[in-house]
């Protein structure tokens, strides 16, 4: 019905998009069912029939409105990964640019949440685009590809005694497509994933079959929440959808009996209503004395479906963990404590940490298969490369990564806080620590929600080493003009104005003179930042002559 009925549903609805084989169907039947419902909800499908025209038919889709709060609500901080000391200088970069460069990480993440949250579970797979270059001549790099799919387009297969253990799976869906007459007509993709081999099919026709590089099957199912027993994870909206139905078909009842009685029936008994003139401003003489004449008036006390209705509200909102606030429900500002927000949100906190324990694992499967179609694709990424701003700050970190060690996959998922924080807080509370020697610079860019701290204590050092250089300029270039000024003058720059100042030669400039030699006693570092500030203050560029137009020309015509 959905897919008739909406085009949007039929991008998205399994029923009637692909044809199930029978083991298929016994296998899958049932959870694809569930994922159709849930889509239709989700997208404000809350009605298996139409009313007649003109009546009214409410759709509050407090379902859709709670699944992306949630969502919202788990990954709207992002994600950071924490990588082994061993590989730090060159896993980092890695990731980041699979998640920042290849992928925009923000939309990937938020569609994934949305996948599990709506369906219950999600799947992932990930590729490598080979460079190639477009139509339009432009050159495009290699590039990892992480592809949130449609949760009714796979069909996995697990190891009948090892629930973790993905054997096979079988991505399958239809595609609109031009055939050789030139007609539009639908094609089934069906693409089948083991650990040796990747073969696909257009319809039952064979269009490839390759071996798998990788050696796993390329796909993560993440439960959204896990369900003991089951190989299939529990939807955000699964409590939701009976209750929100309830609301929607309260919420047309009352809509009924208002616009019934908004127009109200008029009555008459011993009377003809033929020649009675119907509006306002109208007055009917010459009725029957035993007539009598008056409006249907409504005796529905509509105070208990409105009670029943907010109940049914409240019963959504303590299932989803969303307080009634996060709606947009009026409340009074305040300058809550972090703790106290905490505690408000506390239900949704427990539900984001229940959803954070599945996909934290789902996420760092997903590292893992990037890293190694990195490794196998591009052999080169195994190098250590400073440029990438990777640092080597252990002797023991290697050159280039071992792929057979287990470390060079890890990498941990670090979620930042999704309640808002108070930075001035944070950062009193970080200095006192740092203050009794609690703290170290490390962890509190951690604290901070800072990726990487080490890339970013390198950067504030750096940035330091700069300052003192350029402070040294400034000193060098004021020592060089008050020796200028003491030679032209014979006046000390400092005394200028005093009287009582000598103006000996041993004294101002002449002896920083005497003193800038004494760099030379503290070796040979002394001397190249010496070298490099007198090079840095007086440039080591001879700047160039701007030419004259009128000159250029006259010597071009005389040619």
């Amino acid at each position: 019905m959905r897919a008739a009925s909406s085009d949007l549903a039929i991008s998205i609805s399994p029923l009637g998009l692909v044809e199930l084989s029978d083991e298929e169907f016994e296998v899958h039947g049932q959870r694809l069912s569930r994922y159709s419902t849930n889509w239709a909800f989700y997208l404000g499908y809350h009605h298996s029939y139409r009313r007649e025209a003109g009546e009214t038919q409410n759709t509050i889709n407090y379902t859709g409105a709670l699944c992306r709060y949630v969502n919202h609500f788990v990954f709207g901080e992002g994600i950071q990964f924490e990588t082994k000391k061993k590989y730090d200088h060159v896993v980092p970069a890695l990731l980041r640019r699979a998640w920042e460069e290849d992928n925009d990480k923000k939309s990937v993440l938020y569609e994934i949440g949305e996948n599990g949250g709506v369906t219950g579970d999600a799947f992932i797979k990930v590729a490598y685009e080979k460079p190639h270059t477009d139509t339009a001549g432009r050159n495009h790099p290699g590039r990892v590809r992480i592809l949130p799919l449609s949760s009714a387009h796979v069909f996995p297969e697990y190891h009948p005694h090892d629930r973790e253990k993905l054997v096979r799976a079988k991505v399958k869906y239809k595609f609109w497509g031009t055939a050789t007459d030139g007609t539009r007509t639908t094609y089934t993709y069906t693409e089948i994933l083991t650990d040796e081999r990747i073969t696909e099919y257009i319809n039952d026709d064979l269009v490839d079959d390759r071996v798998n590089p990788l050696g796993v099957v390329p796909l993560v199912h993440i439960k959204n929440v896990g369900v003991s027993g089951s190989p299939w994870g529990k939807s955000d909206i699964d409590d939701i959808i009976p209750l929100n139905r309830e609301y929607n078909n309260i919420t047309n009842d009352i809509a009924d009996i208002i616009a019934y009685h908004a127009a109200p029936i008029t009555i008459v008994t011993g009377a003809k209503a033929t020649n009675l003139e119907k509006g306002p401003k109208k007055v009917w003489s010459g009725l029957p004395k035993d007539a009598s004449v008056f409006n249907l008036e409504s005796a529905v006390n509509l105070q208990g479906p409105l009670q029943y209705l907010e109940i049914l509200k409240n019963s959504m909102h303590e299932l989803s963990g969303v307080p009634e606030s996060a709606l947009g429900k009026a409340q009074p500002v305040s300058n809550t404590s972090g703790v106290a927000l905490a505690i408000q949100h506390f239900p949704l906190v427990q539900r984001a940490s229940l959803k954070q324990m599945q996909y934290g694992l789902g996420i760092k499967k997903i590292n893992d298969l990037i890293l190694l179609t990195l490794y196998t694709y591009e052999p080169q990424t195994r190098i250590y490369d400073a440029s990438t701003e990777g640092i080597k700050s252990d002797a023991t970190q290697p050159d280039e990564i071992d792929i057979h060690d287990p470390e060079a996959y890890q990498a941990d998922v670090v979620w930042p806080s999704p309640l808002p924080v108070d930075n001035i807080v944070k950062l009193n509370e970080i200095q006192l620590k740092m203050a009794l020697g609690l703290e170290s610079k490390r962890s509190a860019l951690n604290a901070l929600g800072v990726e990487f701290p080490d890339e970013k204590l390198r950067e504030i050092e750096d940035e330091q080493k700069q300052d003192v250089m350029a402070q040294g300029v400034l000193e060098f270039i004021k020592a060089a003009i008050d020796a200028g000024i003491f030679e032209a003058v014979g006046i000390q720059p400092d005394a200028a104005g005093t009287n009582d100042q000598k103006t000996s030669g041993k004294t101002g400039p002449a002896q920083t003179t005497e003193n800038s030699g004494m760099t030379l006693k503290f070796g040979m570092d002394a001397k190249k930042i010496f070298d490099q500030v007198v090079t840095m203050a007086h440039g080591s560029k001879t700047p160039e002559r701007p030419r004259d137009n009128n000159t250029t020309n006259s010597n071009d015509d005389a040619r």
